[in-house]
């Protein structure tokens, strides 16, 4: 009986996690003009509404050139980070790891004040290389932590045994530690692009009118509307994020990637 109830019980936190978003999956084929469950007719309407958008696909385009930077700076200054808090001892590696986790403290609303009130009279708002550098502000630190966290479970013994081999530590470092922190990097890299392309609160701060991400355009078009083309593509962001968490599992393992 009790594994029963325990069975019934986690089916029914599944049923509350996952209704709502079955509903927006049911009601992206609505044929109507505005948002009703259930739908009086059904159809693609909205899809290829959706797709002709010229908002949504300008804040789509600017959504993943801004993450794919984003992910390729993380990524060269979270490895080298990263590698420093988990393998070497030196003054200030505590103090070290906690400035890159700092972000990670603060609500996201604090930091978007904050980042624009630094920004503006460096004219970065509203340009490229501003609103990179704010995604990086939230999406370093977890590239930061979930590659030390990665180092940190690999033995080192193999890496030793090679340094008495004769290998410097370059070598050390590209034909060992790398391929063994892989998983973890891949990891690292699929949630900061998630995060950078998800990104909306940070991203209101410092955009401007020309240039704008999706989640940008998506939170001004549903101040002044209330059509199901806002669940068209609330649907194929989720079926795109489960794409990249398939793919790391497929590829690497999730627990792997993640250091356990």
């Amino acid at each position: 009986m009790t594994r029963i109830a325990t069975r019934i019980g986690i089916a029914l936190l599944y049923a509350f996690v996952l209704a709502p978003i079955v509903l927006v999956f049911a009601i992206s084929f609505s044929g109507d003009n505005f948002i009703a469950f259930p739908p009086k007719s059904w159809g693609f309407r909205w899809y290829h509404a959706l797709f002709a958008h010229e908002g949504f696909a300008r804040g789509f385009r600017n959504s993943v050139l801004i993450a794919s930077i984003v992910v390729g700076l993380d990524l060269l200054i979270g490895i080298p980070a990263a590698y420093a808090i988990a393998r070497l001892k030196f003054l200030g590696r505590d103090a070290l790891l906690a400035f890159l986790t700092a972000p990670l403290l603060l609500p996201t609303i604090v930091l978007g004040l904050a980042i624009l009130l630094v920004f503006y009279p460096l004219r970065l708002a509203a340009t490229y290389p501003g609103i990179v550098a704010a995604h990086m502000v939230v999406t370093l630190p977890f590239v930061v932590r979930i590659v030390a966290t990665a180092l940190s479970t690999l033995p080192g013994d193999i890496e030793d045994a090679a340094a008495t081999l004769g290998a410097s530590p370059a070598t050390v470092f590209r034909r060992i530690t790398l391929p063994l922190m892989l998983p973890g990097v891949i990891a690292a890299s699929a949630l900061a692009f998630i995060l950078s392309f998800d990104e909306v609160v940070i991203s209101l701060f410092v955009v401007g009118p020309r240039l704008s991400t999706l989640p940008v355009e998506l939170f001004r078009y549903v101040e002044g509307r209330t059509d199901p083309m806002v669940a068209a593509l609330s649907t194929v962001l989720i079926l795109a994020t489960i794409a990249v968490v398939l793919i790391v599992e497929r590829s690497v393992g999730m627990m792997r990637a993640l250091g356990r």
